[in-house]
């Protein structure tokens, strides 16, 4: 069978190629990749190329595909696992495999293997290590951002607080805290927001800061009914316009936040992070930088005294994505919050290598379709050229200005 992926050859070598794919094995499976969203990291192997840890040393004579928030359908089952993975059903999986040691995952090391392609072959670790997941709901976006999602999830499990002369961790966030997330306006600040509000061991404050005011009124407009209906109290804050965030931020907290999650590569943003710590505060830093030598200040007096914690996470594991989706497909969050930009296969590359120039939340690209990567908040202007435009817009306009199931089966049927 043949596929149609982009595939990276180098640092800044990205191409879209069709080619065959080998015969699939008897612990295999064949899958049709429905969409793919744009991960931050994806950007950062398309730039490092085989400076990447995760990209094979000889990737200009055997490319890798890219991508790894996949969703699609199951089109062939492997003898292996005929009965346990069924032909016709729609699949995601968790793409951090660590598989015997090794640091390979789909998007940067297989051949094979990756969301930016129209067909893949699965190999048979990620069926092994129980990372292959079947998903029952409606949508395959919904598929797609449950691992971006699941990143946000894994940050909340994976803090800890101790109490006074006992040094055992008590894990995930505090319940009833203060929680803040620092360049929280993006879409995986707008995840976290999400669940940080729908989950059950819930903050009683949520500060969002932010320097994009743009960014944060939308955030505000998605989420301020929803956190009022669940009982927790949520602030937008525009650091831009604070002469001195840390003290202003300290302020609305009454004290420091027991939560800090920083969603920017910045030493600004991460020292700010720090900076509103309360005591037994425990900081995620969340986004990974590309700069190897990348540091910030940070208060070892808190950390002696205070009982501060630094801490980071790069994604979450299996149980983090099973959550993901049990609470999308329960209607408790919603991953379209994430989601600005749609596309098709033929706009991956260059959305991938310009990521961080482009405003705006998630990009999500559909394999099988050819379409610019445009921002849904353009559809009703594209209408006056294209009028299937014009029924995008109407159908997000009724979802609240969000993606949704009914837009991804409206293009999905009217583009090719």
């Amino acid at each position: 069978m043949k596929t149609k992926a982009v595939r990276l050859y180098g640092a800044g070598d990205l191409r879209l190629e069709e080619f065959d794919l080998p015969e699939m094995k008897d612990d295999e499976i064949l899958v049709k990749v429905v969409s793919d969203s744009v991960c931050m990291s994806t950007h950062k192997c398309a730039i490092l190329g085989q400076e990447h840890k995760r990209v094979p040393p000889d990737v200009a004579h055997h490319p890798t595909i890219m991508g790894h928030e996949m969703a699609g359908d199951i089109i062939a089952v492997g003898a292996k696992y005929a009965g346990q993975y069924h032909a016709g059903t729609k699949f995601t999986l968790q793409p951090a495999l660590n598989y015997k040691g090794t640091m390979w995952s789909p998007g940067y090391s297989y051949p094979y293997f990756g969301g930016n392609a129209t067909y893949n072959i699965i190999p048979q670790e990620v069926m092994e290590l129980g990372c292959f997941l079947e998903y029952k709901g409606r949508a395959y976006f919904e598929a797609s951002l449950a691992e971006p999602m699941s990143c946000s999830i894994g940050a909340f499990h994976a803090a800890y607080h101790t109490r006074m002369g006992d040094y055992h961790h008590i894990m995930g966030i505090k319940e009833g805290g203060k929680l803040a997330i620092v360049a929280g306006a993006g879409p995986m600040g707008l995840g976290a927001l999400d669940y940080a509000i729908s989950c059950d061991r819930r903050p009683s404050l949520v500060l969002v800061a932010d320097i994009d005011a743009v960014r944060l009124k939308r955030a505000e407009e998605i989420f301020a009914k929803k956190a009022a209906q669940n009982g927790v109290k949520v602030i937008f804050a525009d650091t831009s316009k604070m002469g001195n965030p840390a003290d202003e931020l300290l302020k609305l907290s009454d004290g420091g936040f027991d939560d800090v999650l920083v969603f920017a590569p910045v030493a600004a943003v991460a020292e700010l992070g720090n900076a509103i710590l309360g005591r037994d505060g425990c900081m995620n830093f969340f986004a990974g930088p590309i700069d190897k030598a990348f540091g910030a200040k940070i208060n070892l007096y808190d950390v002696h005294y205070n009982s501060t914690h630094l801490m980071g996470t790069t994604g979450g594991n299996t149980e983090d994505m099973i959550e993901s989706l049990r609470l999308t497909a329960a209607e408790q969050i919603d991953p379209a919050v994430m989601i600005t930009h749609v596309g098709g296969l033929d706009s991956a590359a260059e959305t991938i290598l310009n990521l961080p120039h482009i405003p705006g939340g998630k990009k999500l690209v559909y394999n099988h379709i050819s379409m610019p990567m445009y921002a849904i908040d353009d559809f009703e202007s594209l209408s006056k050229e294209d009028a299937r435009f014009g029924e995008l817009h109407e159908i997000v306009k009724a979802h609240n200005g969000l993606w949704c199931a009914q837009a991804e089966e409206y293009l999905l049927s009217h583009w090719n």
